[in-house]
């Protein structure tokens, strides 16, 4: 989910489940897939073209982006499958010289090639072979981290569940399914370092070690709020003002 080269929140690694765990966030993601499909299709074709919630793209931008991320994150589960330590995208130039180029295309075009990269991703998780999720991939080349497999599956559902909320047309975070909650505020909560995180609707907290600072409020707002998006409406911070979070 990256844009302009700075961190992405779909790339911070939820904490380490087995390759079983993995595989059963499969039906959630489906789920959420379906719902962006949907969304997608009933956009007119008018407003593709509309700005979407993220500075300098459009609602083609974002289902471009959704359906190359797709397309990467297929590539990944096969060559981790055929034994290789494969990359998601071959440069970050090359990979927002596709965005760009895809944006461009008809909006029947951009809902063809969605469909078809979810389609295929999925099989391709369907097909991973079960003693394989270890393995390692690099977001490019040249990273310097190698993420395990298995973070693959939650990296795709906030891909699309977060996407589908910066596409702007009705879906808002407090339509997210609360296990999608918490597990994006687990995995994203290393955003806001030193912080204790307590949603309020769903009597779950976040304890920072050390830390002094607590934000409250619903959870999707937080979960919301750590993807670097918003400013942060529905929370409160006993330290006045809220901390700062990178931008996506």
């Amino acid at each position: 989910m990256q844009h302009d080269g700075r961190v992405s929140p779909a790339d911070v690694a939820p904490p380490p489940p087995t390759g079983r765990s993995a595989a059963a966030r499969l039906p959630d993601l489906e789920d959420a897939t379906q719902r962006l499909v949907r969304r997608v299709d009933e956009l007119p074709d008018g407003s593709y073209a509309a700005r979407s919630l993220l500075p300098g793209w459009t609602r083609g931008h974002v289902v471009a982006h959704l359906a190359l991320n797709a397309e990467s994150l297929e590539g990944v589960l096969r060559g981790a499958a055929a034994g290789r330590e494969p990359a998601m995208y071959p440069s970050q130039t090359r990979r927002d010289q596709d965005i760009e180029r895809l944006a461009a295309a008809s909006p029947g075009d951009l809902r063809e090639r969605l469909l078809a990269s979810v389609r295929t991703f999925l099989d391709a998780v369907g097909d991973f072979p079960a003693e394989r999720w270890e393995a390692g991939f690099r977001r490019l080349p040249d990273s310097p981290d190698v993420l395990p497999v298995r973070t693959v599956l939650g990296m795709r559902h906030r891909e699309v569940e977060i996407h589908h909320v910066d596409l702007d047309a009705g879906y808002t975070p407090r339509e997210w399914p609360g296990s999608f909650v918490v597990a994006t505020v687990e995995a994203l909560r290393v955003r806001a370092p030193g912080v204790t995180l307590l949603a309020t609707d769903l009597g779950r907290s976040w304890h920072a070690e050390r830390g002094r600072v607590t934000v409250s409020g619903p959870g999707p707002q937080i979960a919301w709020w750590l993807s670097g998006r918003g400013r942060g409406e529905g929370l409160t911070s006993n330290g006045g003002d809220l901390p700062r979070i990178q931008e996506w």
